[in-house]
């Protein structure tokens, strides 16, 4: 994990971005995937379209679905969420082969794509629904996310204390269908144009050895 602190270190301004390049990747889940390696994990970093982006171009990834963790309503809708009072975050649930990308690199990309350090916001999107936070699905996830946050407050890696929230998955709801591939699918979109082409194109020069290849 150190030589992935340092990297982060390095790259600490790449957080500072805002998130669109050409759509290259599907949200269609690897062919051939033997499902006894693959682990799941919930994670939110601001808006999920960002999120999803970002984590279905990663070699290894089975499959990335945007949806709701984290709040008291069942079976939230997208608007109700966005009045701030579900409780729920924005969140990405990925599911990732063991034998092709580690947990410790699945946090390392969460880490370097978001700004951990602002509450309820990222960039321009404000809300208790673009918090920071790692929805862990066992005790390792949580070790690991914890382990990383000591490490990166002690190496001051941001001005600001980390706030994200490390707690135990509850429930995940599948947000609408027009959310899901929806860099992909709406490329042209202005928010996908100006906020997550830049972000993808920064992340994608960072992490060019961890990409997928087709």
């Amino acid at each position: 994990m150190k030589q992935i602190i340092t990297g982060l270190l390095m790259f600490s301004a790449f957080i500072g971005f805002e998130a669109c390049a050409q759509p290259n990747k599907s949200n269609k889940p690897l062919k051939n995937i033997d499902m006894s390696h693959t682990e799941t994990i919930t994670l939110g970093s601001g808006c999920f379209w960002c999120t999803e982006a970002i984590y279905q171009r990663l070699e290894g990834v089975v499959s990335v679905t945007s949806g709701y963790s984290g709040g008291h309503i069942e079976n939230p809708t997208y608007e109700e969420v966005c009045d701030k009072t579900t409780g729920h975050a924005e969140v990405c649930q990925i599911v990732f082969d063991t034998t092709k990308i580690s947990l410790d690199d699945i946090l390392a990309v969460f880490w370097k794509t978001h700004d951990p350090t602002t509450p309820n916001q990222q960039g321009n999107d404000v809300g208790p629904q673009y918090r920071s936070a790692v929805f862990y699905h066992n005790e390792h996830q949580k070790e690991v996310a914890e382990k990383y946050i000591v490490e990166l407050t002690a190496a001051k890696a941001w001005d600001k204390p980390i706030i994200t929230e490390i707690t135990p998955f509850t429930k995940f709801y599948a947000a609408e269908n027009y959310h899901q591939n929806y860099y992909n699918n709406n490329g042209y979109q202005g928010y996908c144009r100006y906020v997550i082409g830049p972000k993808l194109e920064k992340f994608e020069k960072v992490f060019k050895a961890k990409l997928k290849k087709d």
